[in-house]
Formats: structure tokens, sequence, C-alpha cells
């Protein structure tokens, strides 16, 4: 059996951070599992048409390693070269066993260590750090007759590009962050386009640029690189002001910026204009940056099907909807999301006690600065419950967690422990306090409902508030709200 001091699990930005704070501190004692047969994550296994980040491309990065970046929002194909830069810098690949699916997690009070099953074989560790991530186990809704359809099928995170659009009839299901890349990438090559939207999604216009050989040239010192990524920084942290403070600057922002980019795209198309429209507060759910969505719903051959027209069955050759009409299809592309709330693991984990983490979960997933839980000693969750945003970069909280769990190493070092666990009392606090901020935010106060809410109707997706405050207090490490087991 595979013994190390510390296991991490999934090896995209999350798996590198951790990996790559490991090695800064002088643990070389780890692995990475990987169930793929690639290391990546996210910008690897994510190859649809029109993928990229919704992020500008400095501040989406880590804050240690800096790149020469094309572009302001980075395509996907540049973003996986980034992640296999830092993957060969670090010599990461030396580190992590592929093909390895994690299918349980089972902690040995006795030995005061993790029991890790997977598909391949055991391992032990006395640290787990879990990077597997909100964003990967894709959701397919359960439409009568899904499986009875004869054509090709597939989701967005799982694009099979030996499938040959052209000329061909597809559907796409869904108008969220990946639909919206997905439909102007293919739109021109298709015969026919239906885009079956449940809630339209506010859209902004998208500030992208292509970088000049001088401006590349710039980005290359450190020093403006920094620059950027701190004006960069402050520039999106704003605009929690409006998704939590202010009712009155989230209603001006979506009269004079979102709603004149719908009417600027779409000009004389009132009917799509009506569409496309959505009748929630802006922030409530994802805001999509794109400049061709709305240009691509106004081509010929696009059929926009909205609540008014849903899907009531998908038979073998397409889709039957709610008002008769038939839709014969060639393809069916599910943009449907992932289980990212009810779903944070995807594996079962046993913790002190032979408690199962789905029991401490059984109303919604919580986790204390959403990174570790009472119970659970010695595990990490990276992106764990209430540690999204909505409005920066994901690798800034990733970043940050990683103070808190590397302090918790000192901390067991410190004080010759062998593991540590947070309180009961101390998570239930720190919960009760995320829930309390999070009623302030338009997540609970905008009159819609999105992946960010769990099936309680909590919202377990989001941090209700300003990411410096969550790096404060992932770097205030209290001893006492902890327990050390010697």
């Amino acid at each position: 059996m595979n013994s190390y001091k510390i296991i991490v699990i999934g090896s995209g930005f999350g798996g590198q951070c951790a990996a790559i704070n490991l090695l800064k501190k002088g643990i070389n004692d780890f692995c990475i599992l990987e169930r793929r047969n690639f290391m990546g994550g996210t910008w690897c296994q994510n190859s649809y048409p029109g993928a990229a980040v919704d992020v500008q491309s400095p501040l989406y990065s880590f804050s240690f390693e800096p790149y020469d970046w094309s572009q302001m929002f980075a395509a996907q194909g540049e973003l996986e070269e980034y992640t296999n830069y830092v993957i060969d810098k670090y010599k990461l690949r030396e580190k992590t066993f592929l093909n390895t699916n994690v299918e349980k997690l089972e902690w040995l009070e006795d030995e005061n260590k993790w029991l890790i099953h997977t598909d391949n074989e055991a391992f032990k560790s006395q640290f787990v750090i879990n990077s597997s991530g909100p964003l990967s186990t894709p959701f397919y809704p359960n439409f009568k007759g899904k499986d009875s359809f004869k054509g090709e099928t597939f989701h967005t995170n799982n694009w099979n590009h030996n499938f040959k659009l052209k000329g061909k009839k597809v559907a796409v299901i869904g108008s969220g962050a990946s639909a919206a890349q997905v439909i102007p990438a293919i739109v021109d090559e298709v015969k026919e386009l239906n885009v079956f939207q449940r809630t339209p999604h506010w859209v902004m216009h998208r500030p992208d640029k292509i970088f000049t050989k001088f401006q590349r040239k710039l980005l290359r010192r450190r020093w403006m690189y920094n620059l950027v990524r701190y004006y960069t920084y402050w520039s999106l942290e704003s605009r929690v002001i409006a998704f939590k403070y202010s009712d009155f600057l989230l209603k001006i922002f979506a009269k004079n910026k979102a709603v004149k980019h719908i009417k600027k795209s779409l000009k004389n198309r009132k009917d799509l204009i009506e569409k496309v429209t959505p009748n929630y507060t802006i922030g409530c759910k994802r805001i999509i940056l794109s400049n061709t969505l709305y240009p691509a719903f106004a081509k010929k051959n696009a059929n926009l099907f909205t609540r008014e027209e849903q899907i009531a069955e998908i038979t073998e050759t397409g889709i039957i909807t709610t008002k008769g009409t038939k839709v014969d299809l060639d393809l069916i592309v599910y943009a449907t999301g992932y289980d990212a709330t009810d779903g944070v693991i995807s594996y079962p984990i046993i913790g002190k006690n032979n408690m199962p983490v789905g029991s401490f979960w059984s109303e919604f997933p919580r986790a204390y600065l959403g990174t570790t839980l009472p119970n659970f000693p010695n595990l990490f969750v990276l992106t764990g419950p209430n540690t999204g945003i909505g409005h920066t970069s994901a690798i800034f909280v990733i970043e940050a967690q990683m103070h808190y769990i590397l302090d918790s190493l000192n901390a067991i070092e410190k004080n010759n422990a062998q593991a540590i666990e947070v309180t009961e009392k101390a998570e239930d606090k720190y919960t009760t306090f995320i829930h309390s901020e999070m009623e302030k935010t338009v997540w609970k106060r905008g009159n819609c409902n999105s992946w960010y809410q769990s099936k309680s109707g909590h919202v377990i997706a989001m941090f209700p508030g300003f990411t410096f405050t969550y790096l404060k207090m992932a770097k205030n490490f209290k001893i006492k709200d902890h327990s050390l087991i010697k």
C-alpha cells in the first residue's frame, strides 16, 4: 500500500496550488491523485468550442506565476498551455498518479490516518487535501425519453471533437456560461441551431483585448504584471458593494449597462429582446460576459425556445416541446452545468466515530472557512462550501485557503500532534455568520433560483462578501477554534 504524509486529490488549479505550496514549505512526501488520464483539471477537460475564461487573465493566474498572456480574457487553449507550463515548471507530473479515481475516504482512528480507496489501489496518508473542484460532476436533467435519442449526445464538459458539426441540426440545452460561449462558436457552422433557454441570464459587454507585442513585453516585467493585477482586482472587488449593499447600484448597473447591451446587440429584434431580458435582479444568477451571444440568437438558422415552450420529451429523432413542436436533431448538447452545491465532493467520506460526511451535510454542505469540518481531522477542502465568488478570480480564494491549511500543518508540528480538527462550536459559529451575511446579498434578495443554492435553499456556492475579508480570516489562524490529537 502506498503511504504518504499528504495526498492531494485533483490536479487542477487547486491541486497545483496545494502541491506547489507544499514544495515551497519543504514538504516532498506527497502525491496527487487524478482520475483522468491527463493532468490539469477544468481548462484541460473543457475544450468545447468558444471556451474561455470570464475573468481577466493577469488576475486569473497564480500570484507567484505570471504569464505572457496574448489577450485579456484567455481562450481555453492558452489556459491549457498555462496549466501545463505550471505543472512542468514544478515537476508535478512525477508526483501524480493518473487514471486513479477516488471512491472513498475512511479515517483510521487507531492510526490517525486516512485510508483512500481508489479504483486501482489503496493509499494511506496523514493529511488529505481535496481539490476535485465543485465544477467537475456534469449535471444532466432527467427529461422524459432522454436515453431514447439515437443521434449524438454529449455534455459541454466532454465535447466530442470527432463529431462534425457542418450541416447538422443541433440543440443546445441551457443558456448559462458554457452555452453562451458554445452558441456563437458553432452557429455559423451548423445547419440549424435550437437553443432551449429555461431562464435568461443578464449578459454584459466583454471588455476583451488582444495584447500588442509592446504590451506583452511590458507585462513580462513583474512590477507591471502586479500593477495590472492590482488594478483589476480592486475594480472587480468594488462590485460587491452592489451585490451586497446597494439595490440602487444594481438597478443602475442593469439599466445603464445590461439593458443597453441587449438593445444595442439586437436592435430591431423586439421579439428576441423580450425573450432574453431577465425579470430578476441582476447578479442573482451568474452574469455572463459576451459580445457575440445576442447576435448569434439573431441568425437566420437560430431558434430560441424560452420558458413558454420547453422540452416535453426527447424522442429517437429529436425533441418535442410543450407546445407540440417537433424539432428534428442530429446532436443534443447539454450545457446544463454541474452538481456544484449538494455534490461538493463526489465520493463518500467516513470521519471519526464512523460519521459519513453525508450525515454532517444532511441539511446542506458547510465547513469552517469553507475548508475543514468537525469530526474529519486532517481533511481540507479547496473551493469548498461558500468559497465561490461571482465577481473575481477563484484562484485568489484558493491561495487564501492555502494560508489556513499551511497554518494548520504548522500547528500540528509545533504542538507535536498527529491531527487537527475544527471544533463543532467554531464551525457552527462561522457557518451561522456566513448565512446571516448571505441574507444581505443579491443571491438571497434577488428573485431567482440558481445553482448557487442547495436543495435546502441555502446559498452554498458563494462567499457573501469581499475576498480580502476572506483572505484576512484565512490568515488569522485561531488555535482555540481547533482540537489537536496527539
